[in-house]
Formats: C-alpha cells, sequence, structure tokens
C-alpha cells in the first residue's frame, strides 16, 4: 500500500512507500495520525498548512463485507480542531483496489480550480476545472460522467465547498453514480475547497484486492462475520426494511428526540415521519426501501424516497437527517424533509449542522418552527451565496451569534446529533469529550442507555456513563480505523464475533492480534487527537455542553445534565 501526495501550490504528485508507523494502520488512525504529525495545530484551517487526508479503513477491499468506509481527515475550520467524517459510497473501495492507502493534499492552488484523477494503475493528474466552480454536485456528476461514465467513483464539493463554508460537506457516489453519501461533519468541504480542489475522480476496476498474509484464515473468519450480520434480527431485517430511519420512534419515545432546537424531548408530528411511515411511503409510489449504496454491502439499509409521481429525490433518507429536517425545526413533512436532504448533498451541506442552524434562526425568531417552505429557502440561499445563506453555511454557531440568541446546541462549534443528552445522559458525556466536538458516532451509547435496546445503564442518571462512553469511544476509534461500517457491527457484538475481527486483522497483517491490541488501537487513535486538540490549545473548558442543558430540564421527563464537571474530565484517564 503507498500513500498519494499531492501537493496543490506547485501542482505536483508523488507516490511514497507507506512509513513503518502507519503500516498497520487505516481510515481514522491514518487519518488523525497524518494530521498530528504533518499539520501545525495553530495554523489556519483553510491556510495551505493544513491537509486532507483521504483513507479507506485498514481493512477495506479484502473479502469482509461493509468495509467500504472512507475516513477523511483534517484540522477542521468548524471546530477549531482535528476532525475524522466517514463516509460509504465507491470511494474507499476503488481506492484501496488500486493500492493506495491514503492521498494527502497539501498547499493551495495560487490560481485555478482543479480535479484530482487517479487512475487504476496508480498513476495521477491534476485537471483544470475552472469551469466547474460553483456548480452543485448533482449537475457536476453528470458531466464528469460525459467524460468518465461509470467507471470511475467521484468526491467532490458543492457550492458551500467552494464558499469554504464552515458546515460544507464532501460528497461521494454511491453505487449507482449518485452523489448522495456525505463526509458531513465538520466542513472539511470548505477544506478541499480551500485546497482548489473540486473533485477527486478514482479509476474503478483496479489491479488486485488488498494482499493478506492468510487468506485461508482470513476467509473462515470473513464467512462466519458475514452469517452474524446477517442472521442478526437488527442488520438483518430491520435495517433493510426501514433504514436508520427506524430509530425515529423509539427515540421519541424515549423523550430523546430534540424538538424545536432542542426545547423538548418528543414531537407531536413523529407518526408522519416515522421510519414505518417512510417505508410505507416509499412502496406506495413505487421507490425502494432496500437499496444498495455503498461497496461491500450486504445489509442495503439505503433507500430510494421518490415523489408522487415516482420521480427521484434523494437516497438515503436516513434518521439523523430526518430528526434535523423534521422535529429540530418542527416539521413534520416527509417531503419536504427529504428535499432538504437532496438539497443539501447537491449544495455540499451538512444535514445536521444544517438542520441545527435552520433551529436557531427560528428560535429566534427569523422564522417560525415548522415552516418547511422557509427552511427551504435558507438552504437555497446557501448556493446562491448571500450574506445570510453564508450564515447558514457557516453553522449554528455562526446563526447564534448572528440573532445574538444564546440556545445554540454546539461543543467546539459542532452541533448536537439526534439524541438529547438530557434524557440520554451517556451521550452529554461523548459529546463533550470526544475531540471532534459534538459527534455522536464517535461513542454511541444509546444501545447501553436505553432498555428497549438491551441497556442496563440508567438513561437519566449519571451512574456508569462516563465509564461507557470511553469504552465505546476507543472502541469506535478502531472500528472506523479498520473501515467497518458501524451498522454491521452485529458481526462483532458477541467475544466470538470480535474474535473473528481480530483473527482477520492478524490473517492480514501476518502478526497476532489480540483484544489488548484493539483496546490499544483505539487508545493510540484518540491520543494522537487529543495530542492535536491540546497543541491547537484545547483546554478541558472545551469539552462542555452548551449551558442550556444545565438550565433548562427537558420535557417529558424535565432533567438536565445530571453528570458533574469533574467526573466528565476523567474520560479520558487512560489506564
Amino acid at each position: 500500500m503507498e500513500i498519494l501526495r499531492v501537493n496543490m501550490t506547485d501542482q505536483s504528485i508523488k507516490s511514497e512507500s507507506m512509513p513503518d508507523e502507519y503500516k498497520f494502520l487505516g481510515g481514522r488512525g491514518l487519518t488523525s495520525s497524518i494530521i498530528n504529525n504533518e499539520v501545525p495545530a495553530k495554523s489556519d484551517a483553510l491556510g495551505p498548512a493544513n491537509k486532507l487526508v483521504f483513507a479507506p479503513g485498514y481493512l477495506t477491499a479484502t473479502p469482509l463485507i461493509n468495509t467500504g468506509r472512507l475516513s477523511i481527515g483534517s484540522k477542521s475550520p468548524l471546530t477549531g480542531g482535528i476532525k475524522e467524517s466517514n463516509v460509504g459510497g465507491t470511494v474507499a473501495y476503488a481506492l484501496a483496489r488500486i493500492g493506495i492507502a491514503a492521498v494527502i493534499v497539501e498547499g493551495a492552488a495560487p490560481e485555478g480550480y482543479f480535479f484530482l484523477k487517479i487512475n487504476k494503475d496508480g498513476s495521477a493528474d491534476l485537471i483544470n476545472a475552472d469551469g466547474f466552480k460553483g456548480i452543485r454536485t448533482y449537475a457536476l456528476v453528470k458531466e464528469l460522467n460525459k467524460e468518465y461514465n461509470d467507471n470511475y467513483s467521484i468526491t467532490c464539493i458543492g457550492p458551500a465547498g467552494d464558499f469554504q463554508l464552515s458546515s460544507a460537506s464532501i460528497q461521494t457516489t454511491d453505487l449507482d453514480g449518485r452523489p448522495c453519501r456525505a463526509a458531513g461533519r465538520g466542513g472539511l468541504g470548505a477544506v478541499m475547497g480551500s485546497k482548489g480542489l473540486k473533485a477527486v475522480i478514482v479509476e474503478k476496476g483496479a489491479r488486485t484486492p488488498a494482499p493478506l498474509a492468510s487468506k485461508d484464515d482470513f476467509m473462515t473468519a470473513a464467512k462466519a462475520y458475514a452469517k452474524a450480520v446477517k442472521d442478526d434480527e437488527f442488520s438483518g431485517e430491520t435495517l433493510p426494511e426501514f433504514g436508520t430511519a427506524v430509530l425515529v420512534e423509539p427515540i421519541n419515545a424515549a423523550g430523546a428526540l430534540p424538538t424545536n432546537n432542542a426545547r423538548f424531548g418528543q414531537f407531536e408530528g413523529v407518526d408522519k415521519i416515522s421510519g414505518e411511515t417512510m417505508a410505507r411511503v416509499i412502496k406506495s409510489r413505487k421507490g425502494k426501501t432496500r437499496h444498495k449504496g455503498c461497496s461491500q454491502c450486504i445489509i442495503d439499509c439505503s433507500n430510494e424516497y421518490v415523489d408522487e409521481k415516482g420521480s427521484y429525490i434523494t437516497s438515503s433518507l436516513e434518521y439523523e437527517t430526518i430528526w434535523s429536517m423534521g422535529p429540530m425545526i418542527g416539521n413534520d413533512n416527509l417531503d419536504a424533509i427529504a428535499k432538504l436532504d437532496f438539497l443539501c448533498d447537491d449544495i455540499g451541506l451538512d444535514t445536521m449542522g444544517t438542520g441545527v442552524a435552520v433551529a436557531v434562526a427560528m428560535d429566534a425568531g427569523y422564522k417560525s418552527f415548522g415552516d418547511a417552505d422557509a427552511a427551504i429557502q435558507m438552504v437555497e440561499e446557501v448556493a446562491k451565496g448571500t450574506e445570510f445563506g453564508k450564515i447558514i453555511g457557516n453553522g449554528p454557531d455562526a446563526v447564534g451569534k448572528h440573532f445574538n440568541h444564546d440556545r445554540v446546541p454546539t461543543v467546539k462549534g459542532q452541533s448536537i446529533a439526534a439524541y438529547d443528552p438530557r434524557a440520554i445522559q451517556g451521550m452529554a458525556v461523548t459529546y463533550s469529550t470526544s475531540p471532534m466536538g459534538g459527534d455522536h458516532t464517535a461513542g454511541w451509547v444509546v444501545d447501553q442507555n436505553l432498555e428497549d435496546f438491551g441497556g442496563t445503564i440508567d438513561a437519566l442518571g449519571s451512574e456508569g456513563q462516563v465509564e461507557a462512553s470511553r469504552d465505546t469511544q476507543i472502541h469506535m476509534a478502531a472500528v472506523d480505523t479498520m473501515g467497518i461500517c458501524d451498522f454491521a457491527q452485529s458481526g462483532l457484538a458477541t467475544p466470538e464475533g470480535i474474535n473473528n475481527v481480530y483473527q482477520m486483522i492478524c490473517a492480514k497483517s501476518g502478526k497476532p492480534f489480540t483484544e489488548e491490541d484493539w483496546t490499544d488501537l483505539g487508545v493510540k487513535v484518540l491520543k494522537a487527537e487529543l495530542a492535536f486538540n491540546k497543541k491547537a490549545g484545547f483546554t478541558k473548558k472545551q469539552d462542555r455542553l452548551p449551558k442550556m442543558f444545565y438550565k433548562e430540564p427537558l420535557p417529558p421527563h424535565n432533567k438536565v445534565i445530571l453528570i458533574p464537571d469533574d467526573e466528565m474530565d476523567t474520560t479520558f484517564d487512560f489506564k
């Protein structure tokens, strides 16, 4: 495996051998290590000293299912700290098949805009893209497909990235060639725009699969893992039928669905936007509830949401977006939610950060909660580049500052996700302490908190929450390094299942790998991220939720955050 280093300042490209310290890393472990080692922590996130790293997981392009995840790492213009944003689609598999462990984009084009084209033989070129600045992602992909057809995976930015806005996403194509998979969090699309890079175009059908030290041992464990994923009720039946939208009803029932800018924990119109309702609507309109969006996937949790005439609106309509563009802004119109999802993908915006930005504007009195048309107009303004559009595109903190409104549910500048921490106290720890800002995937402890998910921790209490978040954050840092899809974790949910993962890592690397090594890997990744943030000037003061979560009891349980600051501060007291 090699590293492709692209210098945008002088448009030079060179291939490098993997340094020994990175040889057994991939995904998040690789992006965070490179950013920590190579980027000055106090540099301007949109300046030439920052770098943007694309890395498939360590197990991507092996025979293991659901490992088509790409980690994108950088210093975040949104948080000012380190960031890894994770995306599916086809690009990770395409890169790994070529033998590329990472693409490092550094410097900044002094003039002009470019495409980076990576060929299946490992060669690469920078191609003039001056005429494409400002174009939306769907139109861009359509134009590129005329030139390159469907033999290429396309990873790109839209107008939000061109404008270098702090909520700008990086979009990548799914198996149908649509730019609907988003590395949404952290504003990394703005970093890509600051480099003068509009798209990365990767040729498919590459040379060889990832090399394995012991193919037989790998295949034995991989087959057992795949069987566990298919046999599990949630990943084998529920997700293909309803997708992640199946979470809408249970999270609402738990009183943890942030509504009207997190003023309430339950949404009155939940029946109109639930996963079950969405599935019925899609089927009645001849859309697809079971859809394969990512390379190597056997779950098929994606969907194709269509209008009443059967015309495509978006793929895939997922829980986090249904929340951010639904209950968070008081909107119970599923078609409008789907439209907003499409607009964010097309403009290149994080749906979560953008939905929360709209919610803050509504909370400040700019528009009324539930006004879906107003929300659509606000998002459209981002693409037009209006002054207010730039405020929305720069995220909730920018909106709060504009309206002098202090009810802004962010941590380190990044919005919380679809689980109110007052009703699931463990998420308070993850949002507060994750090096990434208010991120949910870094340490999703909902299953451990809610009885309906098999949880044993009191969701409304503080006991055990720090430990649960710490252990999950360590585990997820390792999962993201391997490139394993979060929804395929049913394959490693048992001691036998996780041992299969250890066996596959061993069978690829040729070196022993144990439970202790797994924990050490997660800790190593987190330490790199925490070290970068410390160099950037972060202190424990940044590991705090906004005051609203401590002062405003959340209906229906009427709880506030109960975990004391000094206890929160022990989260990363690693043994």
